[in-house]
């Protein structure tokens, strides 16, 4: 999980380092890591003023770019795919235990439309659910 942290890392340094006019942001696979560091890594790409493409999996804390970013900046090609699943800790033995307050700051952080479709779908549970298509293309504009 932390490589998908990197890879988000790595894109908005690119970005920040292009000129505002040209720079975009791709994210074409990305499989979330830990809520914290994406957070900070969001802010920063918020305030850099870039646009996000979402052309491909943009998975666990990923997903929080839909409440950070401003819908106006981001896109969504054919290709995007966004899972959600309820945030988590590593157990006593090692295995993936749910976290309430994790879980509870996904669901604040998600802008409306995405928070009503999560609970159409039974809410944020351990078990991947994904965005995809016209249901995502509803809530996002179609990158040109």
């Amino acid at each position: 999980m932390k490589s998908g942290s990197v890879l988000l890392g790595a894109a908005i340094a690119t970005a920040l380092t292009l000129s505002s006019a040209s720079a975009t942001v791709r994210i074409v696979s990305d499989h979330g890591g830990q809520i914290g560091p994406y957070l900070e890594q969001l802010a920063a790409l918020r305030h850099s003023g870039e646009h996000v493409v979402i052309d491909g999996p943009c998975l666990s804390a990923c997903t929080m770019i839909l409440g950070v970013i401003p819908r106006d900046r981001i896109c969504v090609t054919r290709r995007a795919r966004l899972g959600f699943h309820a945030a988590w800790n590593p157990g006593d033995n090692g295995a993936p235990t749910v976290s309430a307050g994790g879980t509870q700051l996904l669901m604040e952080i998600y802008p409306q439309q995405v928070r009503q479709w999560i609970n159409r779908q039974g809410g944020l549970k351990q078990r991947m659910v994904y965005l995809t298509g016209r249901e995502l293309t509803s809530m996002y504009r179609t990158c040109r």
